[in-house]
């Protein structure tokens, strides 16, 4: 029989294709591995921006629980408090519909 010869190496042949075709379309192959990196690289930039979140945040905390000044910053901006004798101020813009004298005002004016 002449196939003997032809056996090993179409053999070895099969086994090259396979493993071939495991490194360009199977699980781990090039393309796949290409888009876990780039799933990869979005994940740590997004886990940077969390860090920097939590590092903000937990800096705001330590403010809030060291001094004084930050609460009551915190609470004249948010909240709207003022001190003991103290006056608030508020200034309104007026709207093209102001009324003068109880009439409403012309427009452009």
């Amino acid at each position: 029989m002449k196939l003997r010869p032809y056996l090993v190496p179409g053999a070895l042949a099969l086994l090259l294709l396979a493993l071939q075709g495991q490194l360009w379309f199977g699980r781990g192959s090039i393309p796949d591995v290409k888009q876990l990196r780039n799933k990869l690289a979005t994940l740590e930039a997004e886990n940077a921006e969390l860090r920097l979140r939590n590092e903000q945040i937990a800096n705001e905390v330590r403010d809030l629980q060291e001094g004084l000044e930050v609460i009551e910053t915190y609470a004249r901006k948010e909240l709207g408090m003022v001190k003991n004798n103290e006056i608030f101020v508020q200034y309104a813009k007026p709207n093209e519909k102001a009324v003068i004298n109880g009439t409403p005002a012309p427009a452009g004016q």
